[in-house]
């Protein structure tokens, strides 16, 4: 028989859950990239394994935050001391950790498979190739931290929603950071393993690359936060209890159009950036141009994600 402890219960279990999932996958993968390049270089094993052991444990990061949450699922919300509409919030939960946990959990492996074979190719490189990689995996792990945050806020409210429209306020935020980390994952993971690949194939770039790199993953990171104004905003807007069917359905339109919106521009932006960044690592002597006009590129792609977050903002205030 189906009670409404099993969301409880659910969401507690999702969000380590889907996190540990894509985690096991992602080490899984590094760990066959480092047995393929010690096979290609075998007098760089110990390097290779040092690189593809800080990758797992970066990408472990993943499952410790959704851990974390579900601890705190366990620990401080009492089922019994819950409304329906404080289990149905929860949702939001697993979207915001769930999501984001798949999303980044595979995502993240992309910079240790190209360093592990980065390493076979440049061994004497090792030392700034690992750093790289660590710079790289970092700055994609950034939406693991969003997700969290917004977790912790929805739980904190869990006990104060009173309404069905509360209910769909705090799913709509969890899946407005969920749904919008999948984008830029892709892009960031894309970009990074390109950057790496590069730096593999030519060390005289590592300057070039490494100015380049912050540049523009700090620009395809950019819908993250865009989304996390979204769903902070929704955790703090107040619905009008005349209407709450009608506000609920709002702010899950208003979250869905952030966190899909994003979706094509973290994408695109981050294969911009890739092309670049090849093409700095082959000719390093054209950075100026390539970085310009890839600079230029993600920025104009960049302005789509300003529409949605406009409209979401015009639907949750002015309603």
């Amino acid at each position: 028989m189906f009670t409404y402890e099993f969301l409880h219960y659910g969401a507690i279990t999702a969000a380590v859950a889907m996190s540990s999932i894509s985690v096991g996958l992602g080490e899984g993968i590094i760990s066959w990239s480092a047995l393929s390049a010690i096979d290609r270089q075998p007098t760089a094993q110990d390097d290779i394994m040092r690189v593809a052991i800080i990758g797992m444990t970066l990408v472990e990061t993943v499952a410790i935050m959704g851990l974390l949450i579900s601890l705190f699922l366990l620990m401080y919300v009492k089922p019994e001391t819950q409304t329906i509409f404080g289990y149905y919030s929860e949702i939001g939960i697993i979207a915001a950790m769930g999501i984001t946990g798949i999303a980044i959990g595979l995502a993240s492996t992309l910079p240790a498979q190209a360093a592990c074979h980065a390493v076979a190719r440049q061994p004497f490189f090792a030392h700034r190739i690992s750093g790289f990689m660590l710079m790289t995996q970092v700055l994609i792990q950034s939406p693991t931290i969003s997700a969290f945050l917004v977790s912790l806020f929805i739980q904190g409210q869990l006990g104060e929603a009173a309404s069905l429209s509360d209910s769909l306020r705090l799913i709509a935020s969890g899946l407005c950071v969920g749904l919008g980390s999948i984008g830029p994952a892709i892009g960031l993971s894309t970009f990074a393993q390109t950057a790496v690949k590069s730096l593999g194939k030519n060390t005289k770039a590592y300057d070039k690359l490494l100015s380049f790199t912050f540049i523009s993953e700090a620009l395809i990171e950019t819908p993250i936060i865009f989304c996390l104004i979204i769903a902070i905003t929704l955790l703090f807007v107040v619905p009008r209890h005349s209407l709450e069917t009608i506000d609920g359905i709002i702010f899950l339109s208003a979250g869905l159009c952030t966190g899909l919106g994003t979706l094509g521009a973290g994408i695109s932006s981050g294969r911009t950036a890739a092309a670049a960044c090849k093409q700095i690592g082959n000719n390093p002597s054209m950075y100026p141009v390539l970085s310009r006009t890839s600079i230029l590129a993600q920025s104009l792609i960049e302005t789509m994600v300003l529409y949605t977050v406009l409209l979401s903002l015009l639907m949750i205030l002015f309603r």
